[in-house]
């Protein structure tokens, strides 16, 4: 199959930011991509401050418009994430449809991101987010793969949950940093993929360094080698990969780590 990955630019206008999105999932079916996925915050920007007033009910504004896109152009959309608001609470939400517009699932972030990086970066998500409970399954036409966000991709426990439960491939919308994307952002990415002999879909906002928030970008897919197959830099464009699930289960066979672990040791 082929994956299309999204790496926009994200503003302060909600509706610009949506325009470019939809636009950018028609480029990327015209590409033939079968599953198109979007990045982390798209219709917001990646700070504590926007959240709340750019948060939205399930089965409004936004998500409204995701299944919308995912019908018109007949693909597997995994719409990023946005603040969701639910009881008063928000959430930084991931809503994935399928090629009827019907929505597949939801994952909400489940760990998150508080870091502070004497003379680097501050951020605490939980001044303002509530974590999701859960990790995130999808059963679809083109396979059953996981969605995580974003920090999530550094608690090794979560995917190899997921691995467990059948998934092929995992999908991350993310927004790291310029503290630690240049260094911890492929690195991790392998690793997941390495550990658990999958690939690992990774959509990053392009980088703004005017913007609220400083991407790092560079959108990238891992296959079960833990080698990188895809790879964009900082600006926005979107990236085609071809993903073959098959190399799963040949790696798996050839290499049987997961028929080797000892859970009674750990």
């Amino acid at each position: 199959m082929k994956i299309a990955l999204c790496q926009m630019t994200v503003t302060e206008n909600k509706e610009m930011n949506l325009n470019n999105a939809s636009k950018m999932v028609v480029e990327a079916k015209t590409k033939g991509a079968d599953m198109i996925v979007l990045p982390e915050m798209f219709n917001c920007p990646y700070s504590s401050a926007y959240f709340r007033a750019y948060a939205e009910v399930r089965g409004t504004g936004t998500y409204n418009k995701l299944s919308e896109w995912a019908a018109r152009e007949k693909v597997v959309l995994v719409g990023g994430s946005i603040p969701e608001l639910e009881d008063g609470k928000i959430y930084n939400t991931s809503y994935i449809f399928g090629p009827d517009g019907a929505c597949l699932g939801a994952h909400r972030k489940a760990h998150l991101f508080d870091i502070d990086i004497p003379g680097e970066i501050r951020f605490v998500e939980s001044e303002t987010l509530t974590p999701g409970d859960t990790h995130t399954m999808i059963d679809s036409h083109l396979g059953r793969f996981g969605v995580a966000i974003c920090y999530d991709m550094r608690f090794p426990e979560f995917f190899r949950k997921m691995t467990l439960e059948g998934a092929g491939f995992v999908v991350v919308p993310a927004a790291f940093n310029m503290t630690t994307g240049p260094v911890h952002w492929e690195l991790t990415a392998r690793a997941r993929a390495l550990d658990n002999q999958m690939f690992m879909v990774l959509c990053s906002p392009a980088r703004d360094t005017s913007g609220v928030y400083v991407a790092y970008g560079h959108s990238m897919v891992t296959n079960p080698w833990g080698e990188v197959i895809g790879e964009m830099d900082e600006q926005e464009g979107i990236l085609i990969v071809d993903v073959e699930l098959k190399e799963c289960s040949e790696v798996r066979s050839g290499l049987p780590l997961l028929k080797h672990r000892r859970p009674e040791l750990y």
